[in-house]
């Protein structure tokens, strides 16, 4: 796309100055796994509260996507991030300096809302400035470089909260979103979407009522079946019960649990791009959400039957590759729905996948505290919790009304 003035940086460039929030909010959304431990320690939280921080970030992430897909839509991917992105350091801010459960909740919900946008402008600005045929393969790409943030909450997180503290994790996360909002700031000038000069400008109104119409689509059920549960394994494993599982059940300090998150995380990165590039489009993508869904499914069943340090670290590396197929599901709504419903389809695409994080989150926080009042081994009941949840969205996928083919 030709670019207006020679000092604008090119498609390229802008889409990984974008990144760099989506990043952020990658580290941010996976903080729970390592810093459940000390939080545990100084506020004396039950697992179903350690469920519900970890929750509260993708619930107000989720509650904000039909609000993030409209602003973009009406005012474009630069302003929509910039405008939200300042809520999310004033979160870190807020959890550093927490003095209670109540006030670090409080930081976990601005620090949703302030990254709601962050991976949707850049599957945006994709779907608009790319031809059709790079969407799968660069909306990878994209996924695994803003794997870096997930990186970043293994290992260093872990060194950086045992040297100093869990408070001193946050400020940093903050320092590095101020940097991440500077370079969009700077790099980031999207030109205007085109429309006839004639087109009126869509209403708040209009532009919400076009989301619920996306919700009489009979194929739309599905997507947000799908979208509920497979995220959400993922990120409930990785960014909340991995850390605990390895340092209760069998005795890993906090670096070690973080090695292994760094390791689950590095092998993620790959998985999304790898994947992207194989996308075989139509019904045959829609098997294999099917498919790896249900694998990813007997994947936590194992995790939870077998009791040996090798097979948890094994298995959920496993997990962390595996879980790149889920861009095919990106895929799926781009080809689901018209051009012209693209940016809100993905904004009630992501709502749902969030939400999803947020309510398998909380609810497996729940079974863990049901669990332990009743002498029951918590982790396996939270992975068998899961895998039930996987099969349950798979199945009701394959089922339910399919998209017609646009690929």
């Amino acid at each position: 796309m030709t670019m207006h003035g020679p000092a604008r940086a090119s498609p390229r460039v802008m889409l990984l100055a974008l990144t760099a929030a989506f990043a952020m909010s990658q580290a941010f959304r996976t903080v729970a796994a390592i810093l459940a431990a000390p939080l545990q320690a100084e506020f004396g939280l039950s697992p179903q509260q350690l469920g519900s921080f970890a929750g509260a970030f993708h619930f107000a992430f989720g509650a904000m996507q039909l609000f993030m897909g409209i602003g973009i839509d009406l005012y474009g991917v630069r302003r929509t991030l910039l405008s939200s992105f300042p809520l999310a350091i004033a979160g870190a801010l807020v959890s550093g300096l927490a003095p209670d459960y109540p006030t670090l909740m409080l930081g976990q919900v601005l620090i949703g809302v302030g990254c709601a946008p962050a991976f949707l402008v850049c599957t945006i600005f994709i779907a608009r400035h790319f031809p059709p045929a790079r969407f799968t393969a660069l909306s990878g790409t994209i996924m695994s470089l803003g794997g870096i943030g997930l990186l970043a909450t293994g290992t260093p997180l872990a060194w950086l909260v045992e040297a100093t503290s869990w408070r001193v994790g946050f400020f940093v996360l903050a320092g590095c979103s101020v940097a991440a909002w500077m370079l969009i700031a700077w790099k980031v000038h999207e030109p205007p979407v085109a429309r006839p000069d004639d087109a009126p400008r869509e209403s708040l109104g209009q532009a919400a009522l076009a989301f619920l119409a996306l919700l009489k689509l009979p194929h739309t059920a599905g997507i947000i079946v799908l979208s509920f549960v497979c995220y959400a394994s993922f990120i409930t494993l990785r960014g909340l019960w991995l850390g605990p599982l390895l340092i209760e059940r069998h005795g890993f300090s906090l670096v070690q649990s973080g090695n292994v998150a760094l390791a689950v995380s590095a092998v993620s990165l790959v998985g999304p791009a790898l994947f992207g590039r194989f996308d075989p489009g139509g019904t045959a993508r829609q098997r294999r959400l099917v498919g790896f869904s249900l694998l990813l499914a007997g994947l936590f069943v194992a995790m939870a039957l077998a009791h040996s340090a090798a097979v948890d670290v094994g298995v959920s590396l496993a997990i962390g590759l595996l879980s790149g197929y889920m861009i095919l599901q990106y895929s799926e709504v781009r080809s689901a729905y018209p051009a012209a419903l693209v940016g809100r389809a993905m904004g009630l695409f992501t709502m749902a996948m969030f939400m999803g994080v947020a309510l398998m989150q909380w609810f497996t926080g729940l079974v863990a505290s049901l669990a332990k009042a009743q002498g029951s081994d918590i982790f396996g009941a939270v992975l068998l919790t899961i895998a039930s949840l996987l099969a349950i969205g798979a199945l009701a996928f394959a089922w339910l009304p399919k998209a017609p083919a646009r690929d």
